[in-house]
């Protein structure tokens, strides 16, 4: 059986096994890691540490410690009041205000994962107060993140531009940039016409009603010094990440250090905040997936569908692969690697360059919905009230659904009709 087989097949065999038992799946995947690393890749113990995702562990204790300082002493309920005054207690939109600001974000320079760090907490927070569904206020954060993250401005959309200009094959920025927006608004809208009612079991926060009326005993009665410092070192991480791009999870761990030390009796308990379960979920898979890449497995896979038949039938194979592996890992990564290998299914066919890109974008980017990337991650590692194991299932039928249909709406939007 060839290396490619087994790594894959480990992987499919362990994502079952910690899906239907109550097992958490990132110690499968770090055992999974050590036993296919150095048996059938050969890969030393220090070239499979190489792969933890050492900045996702940092990125995600820093702001779910951060954010339970902020639950603890009430700075939370003071932002979702404010949330519901800008909407005129209309809470059913907080979430496509949440879809704006994370797009503009995104849209004007801020990496993604910044993006979502800084307000999946405030959404999920919003979420269990007022009787929102959680699973569909995180995925309009995210899909809001991704809808901007294609402008000339972004991160995102500067590395693919870069990387055209260098193939001489032109791509229109504002096209890149619409498809990306357009698709992302289309997926929120539909995944929030069918999740806008809870279906995920949970304790209802005290005082919490429905869109009709909000209780008079949840509006702030004025902000306290530990609220007080609390939005400042708030404001402080958003200007330190946004502005001078600095570590998000290093800014969100020293701001909860100092608001810890200056309330030590109220927040000495802050850590169990800090969610465990989803660290060592996440950090086993993509330990994993971080070794069939220094392999070269992924690789390998790409290349195999890149030379499998008709141009337009392996634009659909590319949109797919990138799918799949994107969900288990870097996007940006995916992405660097896979233009590579469409520019010369470009140069041979008539396919348009702009389409293919753009559908290799939206398809590398949108399942990063799932909970081993870093905002799917995020939305797991934030949600209040909820069954954690039910609530993972129903993330990872979520990322099933647009693994399964986003590569395919991209492809028949964007390629199919210039092919």
């Amino acid at each position: 059986m060839s290396v490619e087989a087994i790594s894959i097949g480990a992987l499919l065999v362990m994502f079952a096994v910690g899906t239907m038992l109550p097992i958490n799946l990132g110690i499968l995947a770090f055992v999974a890691t050590f036993v296919v690393g150095t048996a059938s890749l050969g890969l030393t113990e220090d070239e499979i540490f190489e792969g933890f995702p050492a900045e996702l562990f940092v990125t995600i204790v820093g702001v779910t410690y951060l954010f339970a300082i902020a639950r603890r002493n009430g700075t939370i309920d003071l932002l979702v009041s404010a949330g519901v005054r800008l909407v005129r207690g209309r809470v059913a939109l907080v979430p496509w205000v949440l879809f704006v600001v994370a797009a503009l974000l995104t849209a004007f320079g801020t990496f993604t994962p910044a993006a979502v760090a800084i307000l999946v907490p405030i959404g999920m927070n919003f979420a269990y107060r007022y009787g929102l569904n959680p699973l569909m206020t995180g995925m309009l954060v995210i899909s809001g993140a991704h809808a901007g993250a294609f402008s000339p401005l972004s991160v995102s959309g500067a590395l693919v531009l870069g990387m055209m200009s260098d193939s001489h094959l032109h791509v229109a920025p504002a096209t890149l940039f619409l498809a990306s927006f357009a698709i992302n608004l289309l997926l929120s809208s539909v995944t929030y016409a069918l999740l806008r009612k809870r279906n995920t079991p949970v304790v209802p926060a005290a005082g919490a009603e429905d869109d009709a009326g909000l209780p008079a005993s949840q509006e702030p009665h004025g902000v306290t010094w530990r609220q007080g410092l609390t939005l400042t070192a708030l404001g402080a991480l958003v200007i330190g990440a946004l502005g001078f791009h600095l570590e998000i999870g290093f800014l969100a761990l020293a701001a909860g250090a100092v608001l810890a030390l200056l309330d030590i009796k109220k927040q000495e308990n802050a850590v169990d905040g800090i969610s465990w379960h989803t660290l060592l979920l996440v950090a086993g898979m993509m330990t994993y997936v971080a070794m069939l890449e220094k392999a070269g497995i992924i690789a390998t896979v790409s290349e195999h569908a890149a030379n499998v038949g008709a141009p337009v039938f392996v634009a659909l194979l590319l949109c797919f692969t990138v799918a799949v592996t994107s969900a288990f890992a870097s996007s940006t990564a995916i992405l660097t690697a896979v233009i590579p290998i469409a520019v010369p299914l470009l140069l041979s066919s008539h396919l348009s360059a702009v389409g293919l890109i753009a559908a290799l974008a939206v398809s590398t980017t949108i399942v990063d919905v799932s909970p081993f990337s870093t905002n799917g991650a995020l939305v797991l590692s934030n949600a209040q009230g909820v069954d954690r194991q039910r609530f993972y299932r129903q993330v990872i039928a979520y990322t099933c659904g647009i693994v399964g249909l986003g590569p395919v709406v991209a492809w028949g939007v964007l390629v199919l009709p210039w092919s």
